[in-house]
């Protein structure tokens, strides 16, 4: 592991709107930061510009909630064209309660309403606007990544991150929901500790650590720093997606 990481806001990313090049814009940015792509750079972006890239911006009105919908709507006094969409974009229902609905969406991420989010969105009607996330917030990072290759000749590392809650601890962190040229997680089980003892249990979800310090930069508000870049981390773990991390549901001991 390294000694030092130097994370940086790259300025200058627009507002995003659907079919915008992001790698355009990203390289746009790193000119105005002073800054050129480096082998073993990570890019850190912000899952919003990503899916309003992808057009996954939605208009409550083309949910027409069903049964289902409604009644989870009346116990989480939420809209129930809301609770429809989240219905939509979810394998389960986890738990429902007012003001709360957590869900496995699509993905197999436990979050509150899939994701789905209001904030930050451009639109004349936007209380009757959502955002989805990507559909495959893996293959958006790879594409991304490739990309960027094509254009710099530098082999860099993507993360999609977004801002999370967690069963056990109060506030957001941010998460990679999309990783792509680096682990998402490093299993050093079998490794030595400090004093000889053998490592069992260890395995450090380093994706996650990486978009959980970026997003200290890149705010939950209006901040709009939607790229930081990361440099100096340093693993010879095979690079996985996202989806390496995901708790297996018969390991999962809050379900």
């Amino acid at each position: 592991m390294p000694n030092r990481l130097t994370l940086s806001v790259l300025d200058g990313i627009p507002l995003v709107q659907p079919g915008d090049d992001l790698a355009a814009q990203i390289l746009s940015a790193l000119e105005t930061s002073g800054e050129r792509l480096q082998d073993g750079d990570i890019l850190v972006v912000a899952q919003k510009i990503v899916s309003k890239s992808e057009n996954r911006i939605v208009a409550l009105s083309q949910f027409e909630p069903s049964d289902r919908a409604r009644e989870l709507a009346d116990l989480v006094e939420k809209d129930a064209r809301v609770v429809e969409a989240i219905l939509r974009e979810s394998r389960a229902v986890i738990r429902a309660k007012p003001g709360v609905l957590i869900v496995e969406n699509n993905l197999g991420l436990i979050m509150a309403n899939a994701g789905i989010d209001h904030s930050n969105v451009e639109s004349a009607r936007p209380d009757e606007t959502l955002l989805l996330l990507p559909i495959d917030p893996d293959a958006s990072a790879a594409a991304l990544r490739k990309e960027l290759g094509v254009r710099t000749g530098a082999d860099v590392a993507v993360i999609v991150n977004d801002s999370v809650g967690r069963a056990w601890r109060i506030g957001t962190v941010g998460l990679a929901i999309g990783v792509a040229g680096l682990p998402a997680v490093v299993d050093l089980r079998g490794e030595k500790d400090l004093f000889g003892r053998e490592l069992r249990v260890s395995e450090e979800a380093v994706a996650d650590e990486l978009a959980a310090a970026a997003s200290l930069l890149q705010g939950q508000g209006a901040e709009g720093k939607p790229v930081v870049l990361i440099r100096g981390f340093m693993t010879d773990a095979p690079a996985q997606p996202a989806t390496a991390a995901l708790r297996p549901t018969e390991q999962d001991m809050f379900r």
